[in-house]
């Protein structure tokens, strides 16, 4: 009786979600606490003396000073082992689905399920041998989890010693041993599941430069402001400009192995299109259901704020898991504006001293913390697999304005940026990724990669698209000024090559289903024939030809219709196109 005395305090405040208790002699920062008679689960946040500070994960509206604050001994972790991919969780990895089953469309305030199903039976196939040396990060065995994902079973990290027995081919439950393991200490039985604290990064054994390239489909991300495996990126963008359907491209055609989606802080109708149509969706390189391969966490503005905090922490973990077994992970939070409003909210009801805007003043180094987690690593283990995570954060300033705290903060540690503009939304042009104000610091490291496997003079076709973008802003701006009437035919010509780039290029319908995604090889081809049609048209133009009568060629409507090509398609349709288009600058007058 005794010990469960000093294992309780006493709720003396309750501020929204942040409770106050006194009496917790020997409780640690990050130790989760069961709050007041309906046991809220909670996490210590501030410690003074014997007063604690709590952030409560679930609503407080009831609670009482004097009720008791329980202690745990733990700090918030994430069940990790089979069961994980295709499962909906809330921000501190409560399965929905089953949870929709206990506590009907809302969640019950206390109630609180396993992650993962204790009592599913896996069936394991053992790959280490009972006097193997093993350490963190080897595997055990393996757990056919998905047809596409095997789960490896691994010894965590910091245990180690030699394998005394390990469980044949079978099927068995997560939390049934498969290995016993002789250490320094005694036995340890190593079941299939590990629990791992959030907000702690899993250690890795060496860090390495991203050097290829995520392929995305997207051609404006592709060819112009490319994202390296183990980089991180950000998408700012107001409302309306497309972030979300952007990360939705990026979580089905990425070449990542496996996605986390999070979805922090965004509005209901949001997650529930997300939630009701990524089952649905076919993962294009297998066939099977893209869930398969994926983690949705669904943290909506209406759930309580402090467990949309923790949400990206959960998030990250569960990537560090899949990395550790040497995939590539994708990593999308949607979004990180939100994760800092929560922050704010907190830290107010905290009180403490505001930084800029009435955000915390380590907002900087949060955020830091978040994406310095991604990254290709050597994985710990004899084995030394390669894994990565990339990490790619929406961002919501308000009213599109991009100095904002956590735009500003985001773009000091992201090494892409992919600006979304309203106006080219309203246009109806998407992705509405703005070429002038976008940039990527992964440009250098990934050209060999698309030299070598897409086709020579791709740095070079790039920065004269690049050239030609910028070209065409400054020529918008004497146009304004004196009319286009002035312009010599030589910039008339940039103007319409700026055009043709825009609309043949740059411009995807997501919801094409040739268009959606465009493959390197096809992407290649596309640049390379808008540049033979520009090498034509500058000779033409050069002999005398007007620019516009290059414009109403009726070989560009074909251009324009580039991305629709089925892959299979590519060498006729491409070869048709060129033909049509000497064919057709021939019949101006010039060879």
């Amino acid at each position: 009786m005794a010990d469960e005395k000093e294992s309780r305090g006493k709720i003396i405040r309750v501020t929204g979600p942040v409770v106050a208790a006194d009496g917790m002699t020997g409780a640690r920062m990050f130790e989760i606490v069961h709050v007041g008679e309906e046991a809220l689960l909670g996490e210590i946040i501030a410690l003074e003396n014997d007063r604690a500070t709590v952030q409560v994960y679930e609503e407080t509206s009831g609670i009482v000073p004097g009720e008791p604050v329980t202690r745990t001994g733990r700090s918030l972790s994430v069940a990790l082992g089979p069961g994980l991919l295709g499962t909906i969780f809330d921000g501190i990895q409560r399965p929905l689905a089953e949870m929709h089953q206990v506590s009907g469309d809302f969640i019950g305030r206390g109630r609180s399920i396993p992650a993962l199903d204790g009592k599913k039976r896996w069936k394991f196939l053992p790959r280490a041998r009972p006097g193997d040396r093993v350490e963190g990060g080897d595997v055990l065995g393996i757990v056919p989890e998905k047809p596409s994902v095997p789960h490896l079973i691994m010894v965590p990290p910091g245990v180690s010693g030699t394998i005394a027995g390990i469980a044949g081919e079978g099927e068995y439950t997560i939390h049934e041993p498969v290995c016993t393991l002789r250490t320094a200490a005694g036995d340890v039985e190593l079941p299939m599941v590990q629990y791992w604290p959030v907000r702690a990064g899993r250690p890795i054994a060496q860090k390495r430069d991203p050097v290829d390239p995520l392929l995305t489909g997207q051609r404006v991300i592709d060819l112009l402001f490319p994202i390296a495996i183990g980089g991180t990126a950000a998408i700012p963008g107001p409302f309306g400009s497309g972030k979300t359907v952007v990360q939705h491209q990026l979580a089905k055609w990425s070449s990542a192995d496996i996605v986390i989606f999070v979805g922090c802080g965004e509005r209901g109708n949001e997650m529930a299109d997300v939630l009701a149509e990524f089952p649905h969706l076919e993962d294009p390189r297998s066939g099977l259901p893209l869930l398969n391969r994926m983690v949705l966490i669904a943290n909506t503005s209406n759930m309580p704020v402090a467990a949309r905090e923790a949400s990206v922490y959960t998030g990250m973990t569960l990537a560090e898991y899949y990395r550790d077994m040497g995939y590539r992970v994708a990593l999308m939070a949607d979004s990180t504006s939100r994760w800092a409003e929560a922050m704010r909210e907190i830290s107010g009801r905290l009180e403490e001293m505001p930084g800029e805007e009435g955000y915390p003043a380590y907002l900087g180094s949060r955020l830091a913390d978040f994406y310095e987690r991604a990254g290709r690593v050597r994985t710990i283990g004899s084995e030394g697999r390669e894994g990565s995570i990339t990490v790619i954060g929406a961002v919501s300033p308000p009213g599109g304005d991009f100095s904002e705290p956590v735009t500003q903060n985001t773009l000091r540690i992201v090494k892409v940026f992919w600006a979304l503009d309203s106006d080219l939304a309203y246009r109806r042009h998407f992705p509405a990724i703005n070429w002038l104000t976008s940039y990527s610091l992964y440009t250098a490291a990934v050209n060999s990669w698309w030299h070598e496997n897409a086709g020579p003079g791709w740095e070079s076709m790039k920065g004269e698209i690049m050239a030609i973008l910028q070209k065409e802003n400054e020529l918008e701006e004497m146009v304004k000024l004196v009319g286009p009437e002035v312009l010599p035919e030589s910039d008339r010509l940039t103007l319409l090559e700026a055009e043709i780039i825009r609309e043949c290029i740059l411009m995807q319908y997501a919801f094409h289903p040739e268009d959606t995604y465009t493959s390197p090889g096809k992407l290649y081809r596309m640049v390379e024939t808008v540049f033979t049609f520009f090498s034509l048209a500058r000779g033409a133009v050069s002999s005398g030809i007007p620019t516009e009568t290059i414009r109403f060629l009726p070989v560009k409507s074909r251009l324009a219709r580039m991305g629709t090509v089925p892959e299979k398609d590519l060498d006729t349709v491409f070869s048709g196109i060129e033909s049509q288009m000497r064919e057709e600058f021939a019949s101006l007058g010039r060879p």
